[in-house]
């Protein structure tokens, strides 16, 4: 296998699709048995499954939910679906294509991460199973079967670049857009820190088949995929700097962010509402790339007066 010490770009870029995987764990103890409880359906377009659920009241407007990398809808948690739910929404919940049970892809369409790696790092482009903008079309696919004409969208990580996509390229399906710690991919933002480095170093270290099954237990627990990290790492590094993208959003948007996120810095949050014209930038202390208990409750409030001061018109 490759160095990656011999190419510190490559090694960042490693670091990257591994940190983002171990950021969706940070929060240990959550509740998902309310969703769990909730039915199953799904959409199949061109051959590409993808599963859902719809909660909340039949006659309120939508709110359309994207989760990150390698994350089901139940990454989540029941205390921000019921938080979205009382706020008076309606809530989709994707799970994005290799997550969930949507379409999984088998184990030989996995890159070869490091030569993938290494061709974006002199320039070349990734080969990839499926893009970004795939997964926007994915919900896009979603709210079609559902005959809803215009969503609330609101992602988180990964989530936010997809839904990021949706309002530059659907804008007439978004009423608006809600980016929760995700990024332009602007090749000037910061590098991921070095305690997520640290974090992973220390799950490398790991090395007794106990503990590898144990963390696995615990991470498709939660609902998160890893095996679909090499895909969907590709798929973002294929989409590369969106910021003239962005530019282009009309849709009222709110950016959320964790000043203590140490995968993807305040920093990307920022460009990205500096970038969408009379954005609101809300910035929360004690938050890193996860959803904490003690700031949810603001997170879910501001959301909330977001979606309330843009309602879906009548038609």
């Amino acid at each position: 296998m490759m160095n990656t010490h011999s190419f510190p770009g490559l090694k960042r870029l490693l670091l990257m699709s591994l940190l983002a995987g171990y950021a969706c764990l940070a929060q240990s103890e959550y509740s998902r048995s309310y969703m769990d409880a909730q039915p199953m359906a799904s959409v199949s377009t061109d051959g590409v499954k993808i599963a859902y659920r719809v909660i909340g009241p039949v006659d309120a407007e939508t709110a359309v939910l994207v989760m990150g990398l390698g994350a089901s809808h139940t990454l989540w948690g029941d205390d921000f679906v019921l938080g979205i739910i009382a706020a008076g929404y309606r809530v989709v919940l994707i799970d994005n294509r290799d997550t969930g049970n949507s379409i999984k892809y088998p184990a030989e369409d996995n890159p070869v991460l490091w030569w993938q790696l290494l061709k974006y790092q002199i320039g070349l482009g990734v080969s990839t199973t499926y893009q970004l903008g795939d997964m926007a079309g994915d919900v896009i696919n979603v709210m079609d079967a559902l005959e809803i004409d215009k969503a609330h969208v609101i992602g988180a990580s990964m989530g936010g670049m997809i839904a990021q996509i949706i309002a530059a390229e659907f804008p007439q399906r978004s009423q608006t857009l809600v980016s929760i710690m995700s990024t332009t991919g602007a090749e000037h933002l910061p590098q991921p820190g070095r305690q997520s480095t640290d974090a992973i170093r220390d799950m490398a270290d790991a090395d007794s088949d106990d503990t590898t099954a144990k963390r696995t237990e615990f991470m498709k627990k939660m609902g998160f995929h890893p095996e679909a990290i090499p895909r969907q790492m590709m798929a973002i590094l294929k989409a590369g700097d969106r910021s003239e993208s962005i530019k282009t959003i009309t849709t009222p948007t709110l950016v959320i962010h964790g000043r203590d996120d140490q995968l993807l810095s305040a920093e990307h949050g920022q460009h990205t509402a500096e970038l969408i014209r009379d954005s609101k930038l809300v910035i929360y202390e004690g938050m890193g790339h996860n959803l904490p208990e003690a700031v949810l409750p603001g997170i879910l409030g501001e959301i909330g007066d977001h979606l309330a001061a843009h309602p879906i018109a009548q038609p």
